[in-house]
């Protein structure tokens, strides 16, 4: 054990009482910090899309057919929901790929559905797909990351404005479509990609048309809309953010490769950056990093982006991707807001903010998509950074939170010299900014319900063996 390097006793940051019950589970990765992150790793589809994709496979009347599946947690939990509502899932040839054959659709009991259901925030996308296949669905009370409230207003409002008949019950929501679904106009208040989602899997196949103002774009949405196209249904992305989907009477089966993981190869970029290391994101891609990369090389960080090469005679090819590194000197400070696409992703101001605290002088984030995403700062502060949370919009424009009591705002005063500690971790994004801190720590910490990442990153504890990380469980 290396804790006494840092010249600090570790400290202890406690989020609440449900993470202390977490504290005390076996649930703990010990991380020796203060070496480089070096080497290559490879993400796979991304989680934001994966888990949609296979929900829209209940829409389809033969089978389909998803690669490059990330064995992840939330994929269990679908693949689960999916095997109550009778659909056959299976393990494809390939590695990461996953077959669906939805020919025997069929009711699930509400103890089964809260059983496979309880942490995830999924079960509410396959309203439309259930009242399409089976007239009726059940929605229990939902789980997913502590970040703020994330209300279903907006599904159940678009829901209902389709014609579905939404009865709150004790045990969850029962919906049922006496009349059938039917297209509608339909604005969103805010462009949530949840609501987006929710409304293009009910739309396609509802009689008539649909609009869909103040949509999300995100590219997990465009890559939903190729896979709701590719088993027939008809969208048109118009400009400001306007969906049109004419309904068809059915659909079928598809075959899909993913977007990689942007969040993830983020995720690793920043961690290369925190820790002055140097790492390979293989299935990385630019064009969906663009606002990220950016700001990576603002804060003085630098890239180089590796085109795929297939493979020909006498040479086996090359998977594209992404170098991420620590080009030696000081950090920059930089401002920045997150947004929704293609504004700069919010679950990429975590892992980012830690590499932060080693920059020179003070950054800004202002954080305008969830209300309370910046409680895992503290946790950094234990650890010796400088971080200042605030009510107020700065740094940009005023956001919906700014006239609300949420500390929404930071300032990173920088570089710090950050020490061991034990972390509890209190959310999936949260969790790995954790571990990155961690890593970049002098001395050994211990960082506790490290199996919520699982929930996000493939078999991260394999890939931080790959790039040289000395963790271990106890």
């Amino acid at each position: 054990m290396r804790g006494s390097d840092s010249g600090h006793a570790p400290h202890h940051q406690h989020s609440s009482t449900d993470a202390l019950e977490v504290a005390l589970t076996d649930d703990v990765l010990v991380v020796h910090g203060g070496a480089p992150l070096e080497g290559r790793i490879r993400v796979r589809g991304a989680k934001n899309l994966v888990s949609k994709a296979m929900v829209a496979a209940l829409l389809g009347d033969t089978p389909s057919r998803l690669f490059d599946v990330p064995k992840i947690r939330d994929v269990e939990v679908v693949r689960g929901l999916l095997g109550l509502h009778g659909v056959k899932v299976t393990d494809g040839v390939e590695d990461g790929e996953l077959v669906f054959d939805p020919a025997n659709v069929e009711s699930a009991s509400t103890d089964q559905i809260n059983v496979h259901a309880g942490s995830s925030r999924i079960p509410i996308l396959f309203c439309g797909p259930l009242l399409h296949r089976l007239g009726h669905a059940f929605i229990p009370d939902l789980g997913g990351c502590h970040i703020g409230p994330r209300p279903i207003d907006f599904h159940l409002q678009a829901l209902r404005e389709f014609g579905a008949t939404v009865d709150k019950r004790p045990e969850g929501l029962h919906l049922s479509a006496p009349n059938g679904l039917h297209g509608t106009k339909f604005a969103l208040p805010y462009p949530s990609v949840g609501a987006t989602e929710q409304v293009l899997l009910t739309a396609v196949m509802a009689e008539g048309v649909t609009e869909l103002r103040n949509a999300a774009v995100e590219p997990e949405i465009i890559d939903l809309i190729c896979i709701l196209q590719k088993m027939g249904a008809i969208i048109k992305v118009h400009t400001d953010r306007v969906i049109e989907i004419q309904g068809v009477p059915k659909l079928h089966g598809y075959t899909h490769r993913p977007i990689p993981d942007r969040i993830e190869a983020a995720s690793w970029a920043a961690a290369a950056l925190a820790t002055r290391g140097h790492v390979e994101v293989l299935g990385a891609q630019q064009a969906d990093m663009m606002t990220f990369l950016n700001i990576f090389r603002s804060v003085g960080g630098e890239y180089e982006v590796t085109d795929a090469r297939p493979p020909k005679l006498g040479d086996p090819g090359q998977e594209g991707g992404i170098r991420f590194w620590h080009p030696g000197g000081e950090l920059n400070a930089v401002a920045l807001e997150t947004d929704v696409h293609p504004g700069f992703m919010t679950d990429w101001q975590q892992p980012l903010v830690v590499a932060l605290t080693q920059a020179r002088g003070l950054s800004i984030v202002h954080e305008t998509v969830y209300e309370q995403r910046l409680g895992y700062t503290e946790a950094l502060n234990s650890m010796g950074a400088n971080i200042q949370v605030y009510r107020d919009c700065l740094g940009g424009t005023p956001c919906r939170f700014g006239r609300r009591n949420f500390k929404h705002s930071a300032v990173i005063a920088g570089p710090s010299k950050l020490h061991a500690a034990d972390l509890v971790i209190p959310d999936l994004r949260a969790g790995f900014s954790h571990l990155i801190a961690a890593l970049a720590a002098e001395g050994t910490s211990r960082v506790y319900g490290v199996d919520l990442i699982n929930r996000g990153y493939e078999d991260f504890e394999a890939k931080l063996a790959d790039l040289g990380a000395h963790v271990e469980r106890p």
